[in-house]
């Protein structure tokens, strides 16, 4: 007989011994054996996992910790700030008013101001094509940090608001490099 498939295969076949006895005995060890080295293996196992627990809520509350720690140093503190920084006072129903001071820091004033000082004279080098798109996205960051601005002084403790006011700031900052940098190579931005 020629087997052409699996299927002409007999489904059962017996074997000549029972192997299951030694495969048992193999297995399973006496009883007390089994008992012992179980309770000896799950002590330690307990005592790791105690311990991690431990160590799992220490990291976390470190975390949580160091978090805070940033979220206090980077948020401006309340009170009067001079320098042409945005100052916001709101008062809540549950108490005095709350003083916000979004602050760009003081390098960051200090380029601005040197490179709005040139402004003019590094437009009037460029192509009026040119000169009409950089005016109008300045006109828009421009706009944008009014705007930020107005809705921080609504919702000062809004982190995606400041995020995105720094990222005006950014924005507003590369615009005004980027005409000083064309200007001075002769090239378009």
């Amino acid at each position: 007989m020629k087997i052409k498939s699996l299927r002409d295969l007999p489904q059962e076949i017996a074997p000549p011994r029972d192997l299951w006895p030694g495969i048992a005995a193999h297995i399973a060890p006496s009883a007390d054996a089994v008992k012992a080295s179980d309770v000896a293996a799950a002590r330690p196992a307990a005592g790791r996992i105690v311990r991690l627990r431990w160590l799992a809520a220490a990291a976390a509350l470190a975390c949580l910790a160091v978090g805070m720690w940033i979220d206090r140093s980077l948020l401006p503190f309340p009170g009067k700030v001079e320098g042409g920084a945005l100052t916001v006072s709101t008062k809540g129903a549950a108490g005095p008013a709350l003083d916000v001071s979004y602050v760009p820091d003081a390098r960051y004033q200090r380029q601005r101001a040197a490179l709005l000082a040139s402004l003019q004279a590094r437009l009037n080098e460029l192509p009026p094509e040119t000169r009409t798109k950089v005016l109008a996205s300045l006109a828009t960051i421009g706009k944008a940090k009014e705007d930020l601005e107005r809705a921080l002084g609504k919702n000062p403790g809004d982190a995606l608001l400041q995020e995105l006011l720094v990222n005006t700031y950014q924005d507003e900052m590369r615009v005004l490099i980027d005409v000083h940098t064309a200007s001075n190579s002769g090239e378009g931005i």
